[in-house]
């Protein structure tokens, strides 16, 4: 499955350590994860090395080719809500998972009834992978 992994960069790189275990678990699990760079230390290099419009094109490129998001979304981010918006448009599956230590989160991501996403509050990251593995389980089938 093509996976598109969102999480905060510009936003804030506290959670780092956290896509890098997103990412980690996906790969694991042969899924392919179109924007792996997002659980990069060097991601800030990288996309100081685009243009802004490069940046937008990219990821609107992925975000039509992806079966999915998985959205990390305890770092609040203009760019992850965007892109959250723009898979709900395009009728693609999302999962916002938030820390619990980082509650509450956007009422736009919180209290949105779309049957296509999926919010979930993890407080550990054997929790946060088990409601990851249902989400693509479910999706799949």
């Amino acid at each position: 499955m093509k996976i598109y992994l969102s999480g905060a960069i510009r936003g804030g790189r506290q959670l780092q350590k956290t896509y890098e275990i997103i990412l980690d678990f996906l790969q694991k699990n042969n899924h392919e994860v179109l924007t792996y760079h997002v659980a990069s230390k060097d991601v800030l290099d990288f996309e100081n090395s685009l243009s802004e419009v490069d940046i937008f094109t990219k990821d609107e490129n992925w975000l039509n080719e992806c079966d999915c998001v998985i959205a990390e979304v305890s770092i609040p981010s203009l760019g992850v809500g965007y892109e959250i918006a723009c898979a709900l448009y395009k009728t693609k599956p999302v999962m916002a998972i938030f820390d619990e230590k980082f509650e509450p989160i956007s009422a736009m991501i919180a209290g949105n009834t779309s049957s296509l996403l999926v919010v979930e509050k993890y407080s550990s990251h054997s929790q946060l992978q088990g409601f990851i593995a249902t989400f693509l389980d479910k999706i799949q089938s």
